[in-house]
């Protein structure tokens, strides 16, 4: 059986406030970060080459990784519900494509819609985890999705020297104002599987990568401290 049609969200007039803001708030936020990056020549190499591939990163660490890598062209996978849909507008405001659908809700016409992306030679950046959790659970939609378009997954993970972080499923960050931020890439991984059902069984191997880069950023934050 199909997914259904994507219902009709309408934002509350602090979503639509938001929107309205939130984009400008958040390059103006960005520029008093102080940024490295880590092992990012493979994804750099992939992209001059025109080659596609997939960012995965944990759903908590989301708004750091929008700012760093908007205006690219990226597209994102973002779930229907209207908390997707705020997170839809404002990425779009910040250069970003989506892709809607969830690994539970949405879930066919996402996968069929990462597929595409890719293999019309789009990048897709993916929050594994997203949109419900549980958190750091690596759902096999993305590593499905590679595997069919023969596209490599990208790790992704970030620590910021001072951050907030909201009491939610996802403990979500949001850097302080003049933090140092640390962002450091895996190196690109093709699903080593034959088909669908061996690619959902790799799962594991990807979240594994992605709580060591994770971790990694922590280290050297921590080292820089």
């Amino acid at each position: 059986m199909s997914d259904p049609a994507p219902e009709r969200t309408r934002l509350t007039g602090i979503q639509r406030l938001a929107v309205a803001l939130g984009p400008a708030l958040l390059r103006m936020l960005y520029w008093t970060w102080r940024v490295s990056e880590v092992n990012d020549a493979g994804w750099r190499a992939l992209r001059a080459q025109g080659h596609p591939f997939v960012f995965a990163l944990w759903h908590g660490q989301l708004l750091p990784l929008t700012v760093q890598h908007r205006s690219q062209g990226i597209k994102v996978l973002i779930s229907e519900h209207r908390d997707g849909e705020l997170i839809a507008r404002i990425t779009a405001s910040l250069g970003f494509g989506s892709i809607r659908g969830s690994t539970t809700r949405g879930a066919t016409r996402a996968l069929l819609a990462m597929c595409d992306a890719l293999t019309t030679g789009s990048e897709v950046a993916v929050t594994p985890d997203g949109p419900r959790g549980p958190a750091r659970k690596f759902a096999s939609g993305a590593v499905v999705a590679a595997q069919r378009a023969g596209a490599p997954i990208v790790t992704v993970g970030v620590a910021a020297s001072r951050a907030w972080h909201l009491p939610s499923w996802d403990s979500f960050m949001i850097p302080k104002p003049f933090a140092r931020l640390t962002f450091v890439y895996g190196d690109p991984t093709y699903v080593n599987a034959s088909d669908s059902r061996g690619a959902a069984m790799q799962g594991e191997a990807f979240e594994a990568s992605l709580n060591e880069v994770v971790a990694a950023a922590q280290a050297l934050d921590q080292e820089r401290r």
